[in-house]
């Protein structure tokens, strides 16, 4: 069975019936259409709303290649498309990928379908990697589950981020996530927060399930890279089978050091620590 695509279409707004129309015949697709960057921008940052693809109108303004590079910052997982109808041929850019006849022969949903595929085959590649092969044992033989928390957070700080946190779902509701281990300088740690919430960075991460790169300017954010003293933090989902334990923050010195690749060993981190987390619960 084909996976569920989460796609969030941005057109004009006489185009918007056509776009959903075509594309809502899809069983695999839940659609969305809005005709503004500024409203693709408030659903790609609402905590309840989840997009796995961006199709972008490439004429839909002129700052459209602004807004393309801003979402690829932020978001740096989100598979983006660009469609521009009225030109013969064009390159994506910052896009991952371009159509210019998005319906003849279902060029749109073909692009998305192999950008899917590449996506899980690429997750697949890295997670064959022996340094993601070497923390799974190193969780393995953690004991407990603070032992494999701590584990994680260690792996991760050894890849070169100078402050790593594990942050655990202690209610959903309210979203309470406690501090159950951290890594890095003793003048981080004294002063790292020991709880997040709904309105930081760490909150946003678990509710949605996505990851997130945030910079200083950046809202939600890390409470340390919002006031300075880190320079960028990315944010990872820790779940497994749909259920979410908690979010794992690293942060860097340096602003803009943290890119897509990065992510994706995150990313894998996190699932290597959700199904220890769960084989532990089951214990």
């Amino acid at each position: 069975m084909a996976p569920i695509v989460d796609l969030l279409v941005v057109v004009r707004s006489e185009h918007a019936a056509r776009y959903h129309q075509n594309l809502s015949k899809r069983k695999n697709m839940n659609v969305a259409v809005v005709a503004s960057p500024k409203k693709a921008l408030a659903l790609l940052a609402d905590k309840d709303s989840h997009v796995d693809v961006l199709a972008v109108d490439n004429n839909l303004s002129a700052s459209i290649y602004e807004f393309v590079v801003y979402v690829r910052q932020k978001y740096p997982r989100l598979l983006i498309v660009l469609v521009d109808e009225e030109a013969d041929f064009g390159l994506p850019g910052q896009a991952d990928e371009m159509t210019t006849e998005p319906f003849k022969d279902d060029d749109l949903v073909r692009r998305i379908e192999r950008l899917i595929a590449d996506r899980r085959m690429e997750t697949l590649r890295s997670d064959s990697l022996p340094a993601v092969r070497s923390i799974n044992q190193l969780m393995k033989q953690a004991v407990g589950l603070i032992g494999k928390q701590e584990a994680a957070v260690k792996s991760v700080h050894e890849m070169g981020y100078d402050y790593v946190a594990y942050y655990h779902i202690e209610s959903a509701n309210p979203l309470d996530l406690y501090l159950r281990a951290h890594n890095g300088p003793n003048t981080i740690l004294s002063i790292a927060p020991k709880r997040a919430n709904a309105e930081d960075l760490m909150g946003w991460v678990a509710q949605n399930g996505q990851s997130r790169i945030a910079a200083p300017e950046d809202k939600p954010n890390h409470p340390l890279v919002a006031r300075g003293r880190l320079g960028a933090v990315s944010c990872v989902p820790v779940g497994f089978a749909g259920k979410q334990y908690g979010v794992i923050a690293a942060c860097r010195d340096v602003p803009g050091s943290i890119t897509q690749e990065n992510i994706l060993m995150l990313e894998l981190v996190a699932a290597q620590l959700a199904a220890a987390l769960m084989r532990e619960t089951k214990k």
